[in-house]
């Protein structure tokens, strides 16, 4: 994955709000959402909303599209596992993994 396509979707997603929106996004599934739902869910303005979908698509991590006069708002999934592998995929890659040491007990 290119760095910076991954630093782009990462600042994306680094706006609480926008956050909020692609984590409700996630949650309404393949069908997507209407985009009044949408808006009555995180509780926005129209035009704010608006602006935060937009970056959102340009960063890969949604799509909208129109059925008849209803706009579906859906989490790129295909995008999302690629983000999520970027970051996990190294892990511990230099080290034994954090999740394999031995707790202690104090």
């Amino acid at each position: 994955m290119i760095i910076e396509k991954v630093a782009s979707q990462l600042e994306a997603l680094g706006n609480p709000s926008r956050l909020n929106i692609y984590r409700t996004l996630v949650r309404a599934g393949r069908d997507g959402i209407a985009v009044g739902h949408l808006q009555e869910r995180v509780g926005i303005p129209a035009s704010t909303l608006s602006h935060h979908l937009k970056r959102l698509v340009e960063a890969g991590l949604a799509s909208q599209e129109r059925q008849a006069t209803t706009l579906i708002c859906r989490a790129d999934y295909p995008t999302m596992r690629s983000l999520i592998g970027f970051l996990v995929d190294e892990c511990c890659a230099d080290q034994k993994c954090c999740g394999e040491q031995k707790e202690e007990v104090a």
